[in-house]
C-alpha cells in the first residue's frame, strides 16, 4: 500500500529522528516528507500545503 509518512522538522513532542524516521524505515516502500520549521501539529496549522501535499501524492 503506497505510504506517505509527513513530519514536522520542529516537532518537539515526537522527534523527526526517533519517529518519523522510524516509522519510514519500519514500513516497506513509505516516502517520507518532512517540512522545515513545521511543529507537530502539520494538520492544523499547516493545512493548505499539507492537504495539497497530501492530495499530489494520492494522485501521482
Amino acid at each position: 500500500m503506497p505510504t506517505q509518512i509527513m513530519h514536522g522538522e520542529d516537532a518537539q513532542v515526537v522527534p523527526l529522528p526517533t519517529t518519523g524516521k522510524l516509522s519510514a524505515g519500519i514500513v516497506a516502500g513509505a516516502v517520507l516528507k518532512s517540512y522545515t520549521r513545521y511543529p507537530h501539529g502539520l494538520p492544523t496549522k499547516h493545512a493548505d500545503r499539507i492537504n495539497a501535499d497530501l492530495l499530489a501524492f494520492t494522485q501521482g
